[in-house]
């Protein structure tokens, strides 16, 4: 697991460290990374105040490890002192910090003793107090002053399991009892969602290979509904709509589902990368479903407009945008240690571009959706406001804006029928009032 913590530090992914995990040990090994990471702040300002130097990155891995899984005795998952034995015993067994098992034993003993001295020492610190990078905590305090605690409290929590019922095959009521029946419980969460109160692996959920329920976000959705609702087709012809940035491809069958019973609709799917536009195949076909599915970079439009015409423009475009993913912390905790603040500035021009990229091929009185699932004002309000200034062709519909992660009571001007647990993100809804 120090490992684990080791390949993040170095710029791996959560995902990928844990999809080189051996299968039947991997949810152990999530469980506890996912705590180390949640509490790796206070665990690194304990280690400054046990060690004068930072130790070579493996010893401060398994230092930090133990320390972020002891530090906090109600919530080890162990005995502190059989994690400062399995922790030196790990040491030991490693060629790389073996010769440091003696270094790692004397300050985890000292940790021991001092526990509750060290922690108060560090309890002023912000890294500490909230096991988020500082520029983080400070980007939270200046773009959500009233919501910055709330937004950090919440993605030290872990994420609920949330579901899409697929109402072309079954609705949330029925589904509800179905899970009744394997002693699952779940609440209504929007038109079509439910939260259960315990997860379940996904084989275990009744009907999940034969397509009635999906396994999304209660915030992400929103993101069909928003498009759709009261969007007039034009006569003769189905809805013609984009999903610019469709990976894992939850929206675009979402897109599918809301309007495949009530108007004929015709979707295309764009995904840069290859392995992730396999994945939107593989969802499509697991729910019955069809779209164009294209591997593209949705800002070429050269590239692939082609393929699916350019005499009729969209009637909508979904632009789930590239974003620091600061929204979703709760259910990938490794997000706030592998970012870094200059990302914003960068993922912030990527949008932009693809906004700019997009826009034309909206039709009059079309729409397009912008999400991002951040929480950062440079990838929300702050991109649209900006857009709307660049473009007087386009008029901001009523949307929900940014949504703070957690219970959506908490959430900025979230409707009371849509409150629920959910991650954090971003929705301007724009319609396009001429060429």
């Amino acid at each position: 697991m120090a490992s684990a913590l080791q390949a993040i530090r170095s710029g791996q992914s959560g995902t990928a460290v844990l999809a080189a995990v051996a299968a039947d040990l991997r949810p152990g090994v999530q469980a506890l990374l996912f705590q180390v990471l949640r509490t790796l702040g206070r665990a690194q300002a304990l280690r400054q105040q046990l060690v004068a130097r930072t130790p070579p990155p493996a010893a401060d891995a398994l230092l930090c490890a133990a320390l972020a899984l002891s530090w906090r005795e109600d919530d080890a998952p162990y005995e502190p002192f059989t994690l400062v034995n399995q922790a030196v015993e790990a040491a030991k067994r490693s060629p790389a910090i073996r010769g440091q098992a003696a270094f790692i034993n004397a300050c985890l003993r000292r940790f021991l003793r001092e526990r509750d001295a060290l922690v108060a020492a560090t309890d002023s610190d912000l890294l500490a107090r909230w096991n988020h990078p500082l520029w983080w905590v400070q980007r939270l305090q200046k773009d959500h002053p009233q919501d910055w605690q709330a937004i950090l409290q919440a993605n030290n929590t872990p994420a609920p399991m949330a579901l899409r019922v697929n109402q072309q095959k079954t609705t949330p009521e029925q589904y509800q009892q179905a899970l009744a029946a394997i002693n699952s419980v779940a609440d209504r969460s929007g038109e079509s969602g439910l939260i259960l109160h315990q997860p379940l692996p996904v084989q275990r959920l009744p009907g999940f290979a034969q397509g009635w329920v999906s396994v999304q976000d209660a915030a992400a959705q929103r993101a069909a509904p928003l498009l759709l609702q009261g969007l007039a087709a034009v006569p003769g012809r189905p809805l013609r709509v984009l999903d610019a940035c469709a990976a894992p491809g939850g929206k675009t069958a979402h897109l599918l589902e809301r309007a495949g019973q009530n108007a004929a609709i015709d979707v295309t799917a764009l995904e840069i990368d290859p392995d992730r536009a396999q994945r939107i195949h593989e969802t499509l076909e697991r729910l019955g479903l069809q779209a164009r599915v294209l591997v593209a970079d949705a800002a070429r439009t050269q590239d692939w407009l082609p393929q699916v015409g350019t005499d009729v423009p969209f009637d909508a475009i979904l632009l789930d945008a590239p974003c620091t993913a600061s929204g979703i912390v709760r259910r990938h905790p490794d997000v706030r240690w592998l970012r870094r603040e200059s990302d914003i500035a960068q993922l912030a021009a990527l949008q932009a571009q693809l906004l700019h990229k997009l826009w034309p091929l909206v039709r009059p009185g079309g729409r397009l959706l912008y999400c991002t699932c951040s929480v950062f004002r440079a990838e929300g309000d702050g991109q649209v406001q900006a857009f709307l200034a660049r473009h007087t062709n386009a008029q901001l519909l009523p949307s929900p804006g940014h949504l703070i992660p957690g219970n959506a009571e908490k959430g900025l001007g979230v409707p009371d029928n849509l409150a629920g647990d959910q991650d954090g993100f971003f929705y301007a809804l724009l319609q396009k009032t001429s060429d």
